[in-house]
């Protein structure tokens, strides 16, 4: 008996290398990346003002020291910026 069983859909995870070295995205290049990693989230400037993330943190999975990046989110991420700002 053969059961149609379909489970969670896996998303597609590149490591940040992986990402800079995509042919999709010929304009970024790693230390891009990381830069929009570092400034994914919110965080204090020294003055203790806060400083708005640029909203990627939803496309970013940490795993230990290993960063991976959900394809499909990183591309409405980056759809969202060509509209004026992003949306969270």
């Amino acid at each position: 008996m053969k059961t149609d069983w379909a489970g969670p859909t896996i998303p597609q995870l590149l490591t940040v290398k992986q990402l800079a070295q995509d042919s999709r995205f010929p304009w970024l290049t790693e230390s891009a990346l990381r830069h929009l990693i570092f400034n994914s989230q919110s965080r204090f400037s020294a003055a203790g003002d806060v400083l708005e993330g640029n909203g990627l943190d939803g496309a970013i999975i940490r795993v230990g020291r290993r960063i991976l990046i959900n394809i499909d989110e990183f591309v409405s991420w980056l759809n969202s910026q060509s509209e004026g700002g992003h949306h969270d």
